[in-house]
């Protein structure tokens, strides 16, 4: 079966969510008892990919650096003022083992979960992190030449960035994982991505993960490349991703490699073999508000556009309620999952939780239901199962002053969707403070000496427009601040009288 041109993902914060079952059925939950009817949810929501955070194992050594650093305490009790020793569980990405943590079933509870998914046509994602381990794993006692070494000298200038590691094979400073702008994770092991044991090492843990799922979402993806990693170890790298994904997608055609990827560098990832890249800048110009950067945006190529991971929230970032206020959060959200690519959602989005839970806590806090995100949320999931948005032909339209010294027209950006069936949409967002007209021209042909019904997918107005007019000048919109329309376009044929 051919992929979706645009699919949808859900991304799963498992360790939480398993948390939350554990409180309903009295006693520890693992993958097997999620309820098949959750999964049902995801199909009937539309979705095609679930990916389920933090499977893989988290030792107890990352575990206790979790638990004593006093920057992540403060991040965790802002979280759950309750906090509790055992809602930290470690980070997820720092990973002592690709094997499924015992605790939640292991790798055979994984394969009865994914073999649910599959019955429902839902593809499952999991999580590799190519740039470290977590200082549990068994490579930093039987191959410490895997990682990063330092010196004396480095753990005395450098002690953000390495640490005095206690093995049984003796002591050895060790690298903690990082990238070129920030200090290093204390809970992790940087890999050695010089070494040409490293690159067949993970390369051969990621040909084993490709036997588990469809798909990875792969951590800070850009880290290993070999410009990158030579600017932040002053080592010349071995390439891996273009090796990597061609070697694994010759034994599972089809698999999935997403990229989290950020400065910018998103093509590079797209031409290492990524099928998705983040879209980190799209998340960062809807944040500023600022509207011709977010429509400037869209003036890149198709080709590109459609590998492109769109999202308003995920782990990493603030949820989108507290930082959007609520028209805004909309406003963004249609710009967002109404463009081309990967709609890409996380748990608790749709609810208009407001609390961003960190990948070390296996514990999530209660918080209200927000009515008008979930009806919102509801509303556009049902219009983003249509074919229309999932197999379509997307384009950004023109928008044009209303009427001769009216600005605001520069604060609407709006998208044509058109069918292989012939059906049409129209996309249009006022993404300001305060409200704007336009003129939207329609690039389709047909509308002469017709009517042009405009008809809301997201609400029940219906408009209907000259078509010559529609046709050489275009259609009128005015919203007021932050207000969007989603319209079907059609031509309605006149009834005869006689």
């Amino acid at each position: 079966m051919q992929p979706l041109k645009y699919p949808s993902l859900y991304q799963v914060n498992t360790r939480v969510w398993l948390t939350q079952l554990s409180v309903e059925l009295g006693r520890k939950a693992t993958l097997d008892d999620i309820p098949d009817a959750e999964l049902d949810r995801f199909v009937e929501l539309g979705f095609d990919w679930i990916w389920f955070l933090s499977v893989w194992t988290t030792g107890e050594r990352a575990q206790k650096v979790s638990r004593e650093n006093p920057d992540f305490r403060r991040d965790f009790e802002a979280t759950l003022p309750d906090l509790k020793e055992e809602d930290i569980g470690g980070s997820g990405f720092a990973i002592a083992d690709y094997r499924v943590s015992p605790g939640i079933g292991g790798d055979e509870a994984l394969k009865r979960l994914r073999e649910r998914l599959r019955q429902r046509g839902l593809r499952l994602m999991l999580d590799f992190v190519p740039n470290h381990m977590g200082p549990d794993h068994p490579w930093v006692e039987h191959h410490p030449e895997y990682f990063v070494a330092g010196t004396a000298q480095d753990l005395e200038q450098q002690p953000q960035n390495y640490h005095l590691v206690k093995r049984n094979g003796g002591e050895r400073i060790m690298a903690f994982g990082r990238d070129p702008y920030f200090t290093g994770w204390p809970d992790t092991v940087q890999l050695d991505y010089s070494n040409p044991a490293t690159v067949e090492a993970m390369t051969q843990e990621l040909l084993r993960i490709a036997g588990q799922c469809d798909g990875v979402r792969c951590d800070m993806s850009m880290l290993v490349l070999p410009d990158v990693f030579e600017r932040t170890w002053g080592k010349k790298a071995q390439p891996f991703w273009p090796i990597v994904t061609k070697l694994v997608r010759e034994k599972v055609p089809g698999f999935l490699f997403m990229a989290e990827v950020y400065w910018d560098m998103e093509w590079e990832m797209q031409q290492n073999g990524f099928d998705y890249a983040y879209d980190k800048r799209l998340y960062d110009r809807l944040v500023e508000g600022h509207v011709r950067p977010v429509r400037e945006h869209f003036y890149a190529s198709p080709g590109y556009q459609d590998k492109l991971a769109r999202f308003l929230e995920n782990h990493d970032e603030p949820r989108a309620a507290a930082t959007f206020a609520t028209e805004k959060h909309m406003a963004a959200a249609v710009l967002t999952f109404l463009s081309p690519g990967l709609r890409f959602f996380h748990q608790g989005q749709f609810e208009g939780k407001r609390l961003r839970i960190s990948p070390h806590l296996v514990r999530g806090p209660l918080e209200p239901l927000d009515t008008a995100v979930q009806q919102f949320y509801a509303s556009l999931l049902e219009v983003l199962k249509q074919a229309l948005f999932r197999e379509g032909q997307w384009r950004l339209l023109e928008c044009v002053p209303a009427w001769e010294g009216n600005d605001s027209w520069d604060n609407f950006i709006a998208f044509g969707w058109e069918g292989n069936d012939g059906r049409k949409a129209l996309v249009a967002v006022n993404y300001a403070p305060y409200e704007g007209q336009c003129t939207v021209k329609l690039p389709y042909a047909g509308f002469e000496n017709q009517t042009v019904r405009l008809t809301e997918k997201m609400g029940q107005a219906s408009y209907d427009w000259d078509g010559n007019e529609v046709a050489s000048k275009g259609i009128f919109l005015s919203l007021p601040a932050w207000g969007y329309h989603l319209f079907d376009v059609s031509v309605v044929t006149a009834e005869k009288t006689s």
